[in-house]
């Protein structure tokens, strides 16, 4: 039996496991005394990954706790699972397919080949990104012009889930390596404010739009591309650039518009000629694919050689995931912390806190990762979980985060893992000049948050040290902190392409771990599918038909008649 298909694992029934509930019920949690009494534990607890240097010491884990998790590793057979993974095992169970995100940044020539189903996997990638990196050159060149002669200056990707939070995320996590002259939007909601604030101002006649969808038939996604082609034949008609006729109205989106898709027969019927189509294929999830074709408005903004250290960055966290022994091994050691978190200290959400304004949105795009891979409450074979499983992941930048939520982390009675990330060198080394005082290097004061507050929640402060600052005993208890709240820190030279592709990297495969453990595919997504067959079902009595209306539940009825009076 392969490796695909062998039943999962029972986390729960192993020796590890019950050696870890024993452990975690005599463990008395005291990050002060363990620090104080093991100079070593810093170092000890720290290990880079490519240009990643991650400090785990400040977890509520002792050496036992590590050894257990490591074996907790060995008796789910993880890195049976991560071995499947990279060599092309249908380890997507439920849909009968590969998972071979990391073959999109397998470099040219690596050996061995990567023969998948009878497939030259690394010939596909490569000839992929050749077609994907000879447009972007042509865009930023000049070479590829509208219906007019001129130049591309804006690129709007119309994409949703995955097609988009990759995107955008790395476009403004990259925005620094952005050409100057060249900028890009994102459409995603099928609310129409979307599409119609982020054409605002914008000139058809410099626009390009890239429709991002593998089947090419994503609701909100051919919506979208249906309201801007409108936009883009209204526009061009209003500067005298477009010809009242079907020939040149299809001679304009020919022109504006390319797709990632592999449903080439949609696209033409669009009006896109399909050898402007940048595929990709069914080994490839949605939330895993930025470093695909879906990237192709981020190779744009940056450049295929940019590009090109983005996808090295993948590879090197790749590398390291496959090839280090568990206990060295940065993806698996988190994703096993998160399991002990989780399983075992009763956290039901983890923070990610990217002390780096280019990161705003890497929270969210952690979100699609982890919540869409891991909320699942069936294992792999069809049968019940047989633990929690899953995480809440949100967050948001540092230091605005210090002056929303922090206060629930540092005093409240939920325990919320949170995950620090930061770089030393930033892309705007900044002063602050107070009056009369020297320059203040205002990327030092920002880290300084940074430290401070993985200090603050490890360490806490005790009622002494709160009345040896005078305080007033009737508000003592106030200003006690509890600390012992676990934190990771991630730090890395600077927020480089190569950079922001090993934290994807590293999350990819912590989420990987975790679902491992559990015993879930981590790699299907049927959780969104019943209110996307809904929405399609219910569409017709939000639009006046009386029968499907009368199909309704009460309370959906009621809201639909409520909403019909509000737009008459």
């Amino acid at each position: 039996m392969s490796t695909a298909s062998t039943p999962p694992i029972d986390a729960t029934t192993t020796p590890s496991w019950a050696d870890l509930t024993a452990h975690q019920a005599a463990l008395n949690p005291d990050l002060r005394a363990w620090f104080a009494q093991d100079p070593g534990r810093a170092a000890r607890l720290t290990f880079d990954a490519a240009d990643l240097h991650v400090d785990l010491s400040k977890n509520l884990v002792t050496d036992e706790t590590i050894a257990l998790l490591v074996r907790l590793a060995q008796d789910v057979d993880l890195a049976g699972r991560r071995d499947a993974m990279f060599r092309g095992d249908h380890i997507n169970v439920t849909e009968d397919r590969a998972v071979l995100h990391t073959a999109l940044r397998r470099p040219s020539g690596a050996s061995p080949e990567l023969t998948v189903d009878g497939q030259d996997v690394d010939a596909d990638v490569h000839t992929e990104l050749a077609k994907v990196y000879a447009f972007a050159e042509k865009v930023r060149s000049g070479e590829w012009t509208g219906v007019t002669g001129e130049r591309v200056r804006t690129v709007v990707n119309i994409g949703i889930g995955g097609s988009d939070l990759g995107p955008v995320m790395a476009y403004e996590a990259l925005l620094p390596y952005k050409a100057e002259d060249l900028d890009v939007r994102f459409v995603s909601n099928i609310d129409p404010t979307d599409v119609a604030e982020k054409t605002a101002g914008l000139d058809p006649r410099t626009t390009l739009f890239i429709v991002a969808s593998k089947t090419f038939g994503t609701l909100e996604t051919l919506t979208n591309a249906r309201l801007a082609r409108d936009w883009l034949w209204t526009e061009l008609a209003a500067v005298g650039a477009l010809e009242d006729s079907d020939e040149a109205r299809t001679a304009a989106v020919g022109k504006h518009f390319v797709a990632v898709s592999t449903a080439l027969d949609k696209v033409a019927a669009f009006g896109i000629d399909p050898a402007n189509a940048f595929g990709f294929w069914d080994w490839v999830g949605g939330r895993y694919s930025v470093d695909s074709a879906i990237g192709t408005s981020l190779a744009i903004a940056i450049g295929p050689a940019r590009f090109e250290e983005f996808l090295t960055g993948f590879h090197a966290i790749d590398e390291h995931f496959r090839t280090t022994p568990i206990e060295q091994n940065v993806p698996a050691l988190m994703g096993l912390l998160n399991v002990w978190n989780v399983n075992f200290l009763g956290a039901h959400t983890h923070a990610v806190l990217p002390y780096a304004q280019y990161l705003h949105r890497f929270p969210a795009y952690l979100q699609q990762l982890t919540m869409e891979s891991n909320g699942k409450s069936v294992r792999w074979d069809g049968s019940p979980v047989t633990t929690e499983t899953g995480e809440v992941f949100w967050g948001e930048p540092g230091t605005n985060g210090q002056h929303a939520f922090y206060q629930l982390i540092h005093q409240g009675t939920r325990l919320v893992p949170a995950d620090f990330i930061a770089v030393a060198n930033p892309a705007h080394p900044l002063a602050d000049t107070a009056a009369g005082d020297e320059p203040v290097d205002v990327h030092s004061l920002f880290l300084a948050n940074f430290f401070a507050q993985t200090k603050a929640l490890a360490f806490g402060k005790t009622a002494d040290e709160v009345r040896a600052e005078g305080t007033a005993e009737d508000l003592v208890s106030a200003r006690v902190f509890s600390g012992n709240r676990p934190t990771t820190s991630i730090l890395a030279p600077a927020l480089t392409p190569s950079v922001l592709g090993q934290l994807i990297a590293l999350y990819e495969h912590i989420t990987f771990v975790q679902g491992v453990v559990w015993g879930i595919d981590s790699f299907d997504q049927w959780g969104v599918e019943l209110g996307k067959k809904l929405a399609n079902e219910i569409a017709p009595a939000v639009t006046g038909d009386a029968a499907a209306l009368a199909a309704q539940d009460p309370s959906t009825q009621a809201l639909i008649g409520w909403y019909l009076e509000q737009r008459s």
